[in-house]
């Protein structure tokens, strides 16, 4: 019991260390941002208009890559086949490398130059200083998240409730919407939160594919280096406000949905 008690005060204190050194910038932020500069925030239409955009930039990257890649998270966690673990590291590259670095690549393939600008000019996208490459860069820096979490989901599905479904005749495409994209839901879900998420705080590739429009972490990095920390504050403060408000409402309602069709 004694050596119970010393593990469990030990993990207490690692634990509470970790959540105050997550807890103590962010109540820095919201305690040292005034009513008024709330107030002033909120009225300036270039933070709302920023805050819009990083919004619908990252949920459509969202929606338009992240639904293609639940079948590929889906191939990874049923089939073996050649160079996967090549595959699997090339889904995880996102997240390691630098995110300027990741802007750069980006801006190699959608620039004005490349097959993909080009065509893009000719269908009226403009990728370079454009809402679509805000769309590109927030969803190649967040995909990882969706792919890993939608992956490990599938990995969770029995396999023998396929094959069951298989051998009573059910045709793939059946059994993977009535059974293991259902069973797996929960994580799927999780990992369209977390693509979401991700996207909404991305700088470093967004800021070298488009500076304008200029989405949230844009602005408060520009904020920061024309005016100072004092005017940075109050924009950083509102804008993890409304994230964190978003991602709780995201949160309860997949939940809240998981467990009724339960």
């Amino acid at each position: 019991m004694l050596r119970n008690w010393k593990l469990s005060m030990v993990f207490l204190f690692l634990s509470g260390m970790v959540l105050l050194f997550i807890a103590a910038p962010l109540a820095g932020i919201f305690l040292k941002t005034s009513l008024p500069q709330y107030g002033q925030v909120i009225a300036d239409p270039t933070v709302l208009r920023s805050i819009r955009l990083t919004l619908l930039s990252s949920l459509a990257g969202t929606l338009l890559f992240g639904i293609a890649a639940i079948p590929l998270a889906y191939l990874l966690a049923r089939k073996d086949f050649f160079l996967k673990g090549l595959i699997n590291g090339l889904v995880d590259l996102p997240v390691v490398i630098p995110h300027s670095a990741a802007g750069i690549a980006i801006l190699g393939v959608v620039s004005r130059g490349t097959w993909l600008g080009k065509a893009g000019e000719a269908a009226g996208i403009t990728f370079v200083g454009g809402v679509a490459g805000i769309v590109l860069a927030m969803a190649f820096v967040s995909l990882p998240f969706l792919i890993n979490a939608a992956r490990d989901g599938f990995d969770a599905v029995p396999e023998k409730l396929e094959k069951a479904a298989l051998n009573l005749g059910a045709s793939p495409w059946r059994v993977f919407f009535s059974i293991s994209l259902p069973l797996a839901k929960r994580s799927v879900i999780s990992g369209l939160i977390m693509m979401w998420a991700r996207g909404l705080s991305e700088f470093g590739a967004v800021v070298i594919i488009a500076y304008h429009p200029m989405v949230t972490p844009v602005l408060i990095w520009e904020r920061f280096n024309a005016f100072g920390l004092s005017y940075a504050r109050p924009v950083a403060a509102v804008f993890v406000l409304v994230c964190l408000a978003i991602f709780v409402v995201m949160r309860l309602l997949s939940k809240n949905n998981i467990h009724v069709r339960n």
